[in-house]
């Protein structure tokens, strides 16, 4: 895999807290569906069943995982009347889902030919 430099690298050289932090964030991210989730939120906020549909998964899992993406303060939560509606908390994340989504476009419009 190549990567360019990074045109937003990290002003100084972070530390165990950055590090354990950014580690805990990428594990997190890790998962297709959470990933998935986020991924939809980067268009705007969305209640429990759109984002049901935008990830094909089962409600309870969904919520779930949307749970812990909130507790992780990964997302924000409000209510429309009897609707919990999510958001992303930051526009750090959407930029950090949709790179993570172009590195892997890269790595699979690069690929050799298979023989």
């Amino acid at each position: 895999m190549h990567l360019s430099p990074a045109h937003d690298a990290h002003p100084r050289t972070p530390g165990e807290e950055q590090f354990a932090l950014a580690a805990e964030l990428l594990a997190l991210l890790g998962d297709r569906t959470r990933l998935t989730l986020l991924h939809a939120l980067t268009s705007g906020e969305s209640d429990v069943s759109t984002l049901t549909e935008a990830c094909d998964a089962a409600r309870p899992a969904v919520s779930q995982h949307l749970a812990r993406l909130r507790l992780a303060g990964l997302v924000t939560t409000r209510k429309e009347g009897r609707r919990v509606i999510y958001a992303l908390s930051d526009g750090h994340l959407r930029r950090l889902v949709d790179e993570a989504l172009n590195v892997a476009d890269h790595r699979l419009t690069d690929r050799p030919p298979h023989d």
